[in-house]
């Protein structure tokens, strides 16, 4: 051995030798096709904690419907009976469960995506992957519950007289959007909640207030007249795809025009910058 490479540190016999470290973020489409490699242990991880998620409680995963059902009958009082909202549109029950359900999909996604990676750091620092697995398989968790929550979803729209037609199967694409787009909301907040976990302790203002202005328990045409103020909240992508399940569900509902332009674009942008945004700070998960 040259005496050069007897005296060179570990780290420049690594260079040398074309080695790096096991937790470098790998390029981009690497990190993609490794991604893809385990899909199998994203959707197998994911399902082992929906199983896990409520053991617990004596109620298990009854909670996962529960939940919203006991918001919406909250919500039914206060906007329905006390602000008399149901006598001003067709259908208030339907219209408002709908928007309960389908906004607790993406809030629930944002929610847990923020502890993907705080809260799995002695899987991180134990095993070699990629870690957007980690989001990946959160809103997988939250998709499989949704899924759920629409059967009882539909049982109760069908209790309010609506009837089954063909608009129904327009759930299908709109719910897929919305869970591409909650993944890209997962996998930006999971960074974040990486480096600052206190995030975890403002989400819940943060979602509350997106609540109130995505028109869950109020029809934001007949409450909002400003048509640039109404314009945006419409756009807002909880609205877009809660108008989109609603247009499905009930019959006297119509959803803008331009709402399927919309949650693609939604969908197709915060994936994107999430997923990038995530992989940008690949090597940094686990560390300190």
């Amino acid at each position: 051995m040259s005496t050069t490479t007897s005296t060179a540190s570990p780290a420049e016999l690594a260079a040398h030798h074309g080695l790096a470290p096991s937790s470098a973020r790998p390029a981009f489409l690497t990190y993609v096709s490794q991604l893809w490699q385990r899909r199998h242990f994203i959707a197998s991880f994911a399902t082992s904690r929906t199983a896990t998620q409520y053991s617990g409680a004596r109620l298990g995963q009854l909670w996962q419907l529960l939940t919203p059902l006991m918001n919406a009958g909250v919500y039914y009082l206060i906007f329905g009976i006390l602000f008399n909202s149901a006598g001003r549109m067709d259908n208030f029950i339907a219209f408002l469960v709908t928007g309960v359900f389908i906004f607790t999909f993406t809030q629930r996604s944002v929610t847990s995506g923020a502890r993907a990676i705080s809260g799995n750091l002695s899987l991180i620092r134990a095993l070699h992957f990629p870690r957007a697995a980690l989001p990946f398989s959160s809103t997988i968790v939250e998709l499989q519950q949704m899924l759920v929550s629409l059967a009882v979803l539909c049982v109760i729209v069908l209790l309010t007289g609506e009837p089954i037609t063909w608009a129904w199967l327009t759930i299908i694409p709109a719910i897929a959007l919305q869970t591409i787009f909650n993944t890209g909301l997962s996998l930006a907040i999971a960074r974040v909640g990486s480096r600052i976990p206190d995030i975890s302790q403002l989400l819940p203002f943060l979602t509350r207030t997106w609540l109130y202005l995505s028109g869950v328990f109020f029809s934001i045409p007949q409450r909002v007249h400003n048509s640039t103020l109404q314009d945006l909240m419409m756009a807002n992508p909880a609205t877009v795809y809660i108008e989109l399940v609603r247009d499905a569900f009930i019959n006297r509902h119509d959803a803008p025009n331009h709402a399927w332009i919309l949650a693609i674009s939604w969908a197709v942008v915060a994936f994107c910058i999430g997923f990038w945004y995530f992989w940008a700070a690949e090597e940094k998960y686990g560390r300190g």
